[in-house]
């Protein structure tokens, strides 16, 4: 496992229709849901990525990589292997990879105890999910570090 360094952070749950974002440091083991990402083209979705990026000014980005419970990887983990190195090749930040598997679990019951339900809950579920991804990663750090490369 790779410590999480310190300073700004910018999580990412990466998902085909929505992304939540998170923002945390882990100097302070802190994190707190920002938005969800909800873009159809690729393009307004990097926009909005981008926006973060001017405002939050992160110092490294945090992907949640999923897989099967026993730890295989399944399809949906190359597509977040692929947003984490555009990610690098767009921002040139350090993008590192974090055992996802819980997050979700760990998000619906966090909004479950506040009482967050129906629709309103999916506005948050991948805010909070990045939130624990965050968490994941100040309290065990990453998984691996994406190595720089060329934008696709």
């Amino acid at each position: 496992m790779l410590e999480a360094p310190r300073g700004t952070t910018l999580g990412f749950d990466f998902g085909a229709a929505r992304i939540g974002v998170a923002q945390g440091d882990a100097e302070v083991a802190m994190a707190h849901p920002i938005v969800t990402i909800s873009e159809t083209e690729n393009s307004k979705k990097f926009a909005a990525v981008e926006a973060l990026i001017k405002e939050w000014r992160p110092n490294q980005l945090v992907v949640g990589l999923p897989a099967h419970m026993d730890g295989v990887e399944h399809e949906t983990s190359a597509l977040c292997r692929k947003f984490a190195q555009r990610l690098n090749g767009r921002f040139g930040l350090p993008v590192y990879l974090v055992d996802e598997r819980m997050s979700s679990v760990y998000a619906e019951s966090l909004l479950a105890e506040a009482n967050v339900f129906g629709r309103k809950q999916k506005a948050y579920l991948d805010q909070v999910a990045a939130q624990a991804i965050l968490m994941t990663f100040f309290e065990n750090g990453a998984m691996e570090l994406v190595e720089r490369k060329a934008e696709s």
